[in-house]
């Protein structure tokens, strides 16, 4: 941390007056910097994003990601893991920490959740002609998940973690076909720009983020944040993952009673297909 530190202190009188403010501010708030996504910081400063991007690349790093990284470098080893695990802690006390981290995202979202965007979503999802699922890393483990559910409705239904199958994929959607973006950051670039090509085309997107407050949520129809306090720094994601999961299982449980009878025959025929594959 102390070098990337160094570098903006040193750098002061090379930057522009709005740089400045993002300089000021990470230099007094290093670890909260970590935790927050690049709207977060744009916001908290009074400046843009893009802003935040020159600041940056003026310090020699790639981008937002970068800095958070560097800022990071000292932060104790766990907090890479979990950001209430120590060192020290037993597996009992990590146990305890672990599943109140779980609890405390789920009722954070339940009360924050807007259950009219939840309805809309639903709604959309219903009437959907295809429906396709994106997400990277964790996130993409979530689409699969999705797909693995709502396949079942039988109407086309893809997951795509690949981000070269995303946006070739999401060129070919038009009107009445719906994708799913799922991203705890709501800023990876790849989710962002085929969900944007998906948009262009006249699908409706539906965009599952950590943060309301993302440069995802500019370019989705419908935004449904999660409430986690895990960081993208994390060495996997856990807790927002479950949360994810959670509300993906509320939207088919919604959508599948819209029409339970068809469902159900649906569901029967797949479960019949599986009995040979059972002792």
């Amino acid at each position: 941390m102390s070098d990337v530190l160094s570098s903006i202190r040193s750098g002061m009188d090379d930057l522009r007056s709005s740089e400045k403010k993002v300089a000021a501010y990470v230099l007094k708030n290093p670890e909260t910097v970590t935790t927050l996504s690049i709207t977060d910081l744009a916001e908290e400063v009074g400046t843009s994003e893009p802003t935040v991007i020159r600041f940056c690349r003026k310090l020699g790093l790639k981008g937002f990601m970068d800095l958070k990284l560097s800022l990071a470098r000292d932060l104790p080893s766990s907090q890479y893991i979990h950001e209430s695990v120590h060192e020290s802690d037993t597996l009992p006390r990590i146990f305890n920490k672990m599943l109140n981290a779980a609890r405390e995202a789920f009722n954070e979202t339940m009360n924050t959740m807007d259950l009219e965007l939840l309805e809309k979503a639903s709604q959309a999802l219903a009437s959907a002609q295809r429906i396709e699922f994106y997400g990277v890393g964790g996130s993409g483990a979530v689409a699969q998940d999705a797909h693995h559910k709502f396949f079942r409705r039988g109407i086309p239904c893809l997951a795509y973690s690949d981000p070269h199958m995303q946006a070739m994929s999401a060129a070919l959607l038009g009107p009445g076909d719906v994708v799913v973006a799922i991203s705890h950051t709501g800023s990876t670039k790849d989710i962002i720009d085929s969900a944007a090509i998906a948009r262009e085309r006249g699908a409706t997107v539906i965009g599952i983020v950590g943060r309301e407050r993302s440069p995802m949520s500019r370019i989705c129809d419908i935004t449904i944040p999660v409430h986690s306090p895990e960081a993208a720094l994390r060495l996997a994601p856990m807790t927002s993952r479950l949360v994810q999961l959670a509300i993906i299982d509320v939207l088919f449980v919604s959508v599948a009673l819209k029409d339970p009878g068809e469902v159900k025959s649906r569901l029967d025929a797949v479960k019949r297909t599986l009995v040979e594959k059972r002792y």
